[in-house]
């Protein structure tokens, strides 16, 4: 009995955290030239794996000048890199044009995560702000 309890709340666990990803992915295009590119490598591609933003939306490369993938055939108007295109179940849900640094790359993409529909409880928390604890006068001391 305690094994059968174990193995479904291994399982109900796993689901939690594969089912959003399973249906959304964040869809970079980019560019071997792109130097705004380069600047989202060096900044932010290294963390995005390991932020909650990539379980629910694990990041897929793409070369512009490549023959688009036929799954994202319908994703039209990717003129400049970078382009991170939110999709969920095959379908465009959000663009971010352009990278302008950490702050707007996060700002923004908290905003088009929102549209999402399969992970909308698991993203919740992303744009709210982080609880600071109360400091008493003397505390600090």
């Amino acid at each position: 009995m305690v094994g059968a309890v174990r193995l479904a709340w291994i399982l109900g666990c796993s689901l939690w955290f594969a089912a959003p990803a399973a249906a959304a992915e964040l869809v970079l295009f980019e560019a071997a030239d792109c130097v705004w590119c380069e600047a989202w490598d060096e900044e932010i591609g290294d963390i995005y794996p390991k932020t909650p933003e990539a379980r629910i939306a694990p990041l897929r490369r793409v070369d512009i000048h490549d023959q688009r993938p036929t799954d994202l055939a319908a994703v039209r108007g990717v003129l400049f890199t970078p382009t991170f295109v939110l999709m969920e179940d095959g379908k465009e849900v959000g663009r971010i044009v352009g990278y302008g640094g950490e702050d707007f790359f996060w700002g923004l993409l908290g905003v088009e995560m929102k549209k999402l529909n399969g992970a909308s409880a698991a993203i919740s928390h992303l744009s709210e702000p982080v609880p600071t604890p109360e400091i008493k006068q003397g505390e600090m001391e």
